[in-house]
């Protein structure tokens, strides 16, 4: 992540970061908070994190995840969506919609938030709450 900032809180993170990257940041805060205000936010390996899950694997492997992340990184931005519908990943089933931005199995980059569709990532925000892959743990 872009300059390996050890923020606290969404606002410490986003606060930390140069502009024009703070305002595309900030405002894709905003869409998910708007989207999904039952996600609680939390901050997740040095990441702003919406609603938080405890996964267990079939190997014994366990941890706690958000099922929403950004993360701003030198080139781009990250937003992570890790939730699944029944054809694969959320985020690879919107790749036609979302024509200019990157989109790997549970992440969606882009280099400005003007590169995406706003209503578009508002979607699949509101999708993945509506249907988390595991059981939200609600702190």
């Amino acid at each position: 992540m872009e300059g390996k900032r050890k923020a606290a809180t969404h606002d410490e993170y986003i606060d930390g970061l140069p502009e024009p990257r703070r305002a595309d940041v900030r405002a894709l805060h905003e869409l998910v908070r708007a989207a999904a205000p039952e996600l609680v936010p939390t901050m997740a390996f040095g990441m702003p994190g919406y609603g938080t899950y405890h996964y267990r694997y079939a190997s014994g492997r366990e941890g706690d995840w958000a099922l929403v992340s950004i993360a701003s990184n030198k080139n781009y931005i990250s937003f992570y969506i890790t939730a699944v519908t029944g054809d694969g990943y959320l985020a690879e089933s919107y790749r036609d919609r979302l024509p200019k931005a990157s989109i790997g199995k549970s992440c969606i980059r882009f280099k400005r938030l003007s590169d995406v569709d706003s209503g578009v990532l508002a979607e699949i925000v509101r999708r993945a709450a509506a249907d988390p892959p595991y059981p939200l743990t609600g702190d």
